[in-house]
């Protein structure tokens, strides 16, 4: 059976999530600053994400659940996930709490960074998501992966599936996914053309 496994931001929305909720919440110079150094190469990606939990832990979980429950997604391809939702599954970096109202939308599977919540706030981080795990799991069940991302979290991932598409959709795909993938694709139609041919 072939497993598609789609990032979540920027490759089935239609924006970043990150900073829709840095406008939202007043956050934004912050959140900038961090990113920059991240892409930058100056922190690593888990220590980047400690500390953007650390920042976005103090929103009430509600109201960024909610943000992110109404975010636009990419119709064709939530379409396809819909469609085929026991051969898709999404796994993103992002807080299960945040992100649950989101990809319930989508009907599929899904796999996520986890973190206890107390009083509508996040009060501890539990888990980060490695999304080389997920593609391990399935590969593991003989299953032949397709990963779908654009950003270098999505690299180890694209590494090790069976077929990688670096998705320049949102935003031109981070040097690295492009080295890891068998596929570019830069419009919906043809992710979904592309989608349909590895079925």
């Amino acid at each position: 059976m072939v497993k598609f496994i789609f990032d979540l931001d920027g490759t089935v929305t239609r924006q970043e999530t990150l900073p829709l909720l840095a406008r939202s919440f007043g956050i934004e110079e912050e959140i900038s600053l961090l990113t920059k150094e991240t892409v930058e190469g100056r922190i690593p990606f888990v220590e980047s994400f400690i500390r953007r939990v650390h920042i976005l832990g103090k929103c009430p979980v509600k109201q960024v659940n909610k943000l992110l429950a109404d975010i636009k997604l990419y119709p064709k391809i939530a379409h396809f996930i819909v469609n085929h939702k026991d051969s898709c599954c999404i796994a993103t970096g992002n807080l299960d709490c945040w992100v649950d109202g989101l990809i319930n939308r989508l009907s599929c599977e899904y796999y996520c960074s986890s973190a206890l919540v107390e009083n509508d706030k996040v009060s501890k981080l539990v888990s980060i998501l490695k999304k080389e795990d997920v593609v391990r799991r399935y590969q593991g069940q003989g299953d032949k992966v397709v990963f779908i991302g654009d950003g270098n979290n999505d690299v180890d991932a694209m590494r090790l599936a069976d077929v990688a598409i670096a998705s320049g959709i949102t935003h031109y795909p981070a040097p690295g996914a492009i080295s890891a993938a068998d596929y570019l694709v830069v419009s919906e139609e043809a992710l979904c053309r592309q989608l349909n041919q590895l079925l």
